[in-house]
């Protein structure tokens, strides 16, 4: 009894062809990718944006202090994580915005998470957003465009 086996030239076509399957699946894999982290950025950004609106209502509000000559927004991204008292607390209870900073998915790991981030303060423009006295609003430093041609930077 002979038994059949597979010749070279079947197997190298059968490679062949795996192969440009493998060649042809890789953008796609590389597009999911970036969306998923576009995603990322998204949800992070509607986080941090949330918290610091929430900071601000209360500050307006009288809930925590805040000096006269302060705009109400928080004096850094940090104040969002480590809570502020509660001025209407008879126990000298924190009111926390945060449980952890999300870090900027197109960033550097081995950054910071806070400083992962780009600041815009009250008073800068928002053609030309800068740091200053407190967090008005956060962007992703990245200089990459996303898959809808807009600059993550822009988000």
């Amino acid at each position: 009894m002979r038994t059949r086996g597979f010749t070279l030239i079947e197997m190298l076509v059968v490679l062949a062809m795996m192969g440009v399957l493998a060649m042809a699946a890789r953008p796609m894999l590389q597009m999911s990718a970036q969306r998923s982290r576009e995603h990322e950025l998204r949800t992070a950004l509607r986080q941090i944006r949330t918290a610091i609106d929430a900071y601000k209502k209360a500050a307006d509000e009288g809930t925590i202090a805040r000096p006269a000559d302060a705009s109400g927004y928080p004096p850094t991204l940090d104040a969002l994580v480590a809570g502020v008292a509660d001025v209407k607390s008879v126990k000298g209870r924190k009111i926390y915005f945060l449980r952890r900073l999300p870090r900027d998915p197109f960033a550097d790991p081995a950054q910071e998470v806070a400083l992962s981030w780009g600041l815009r303060s009250a008073d800068s423009p928002p053609d030309e957003p800068r740091a200053g006295n407190d967090v008005f609003d956060v962007y992703s430093r990245s200089t990459k465009k996303a898959l809808d041609g807009s600059r993550y930077k822009d988000w």
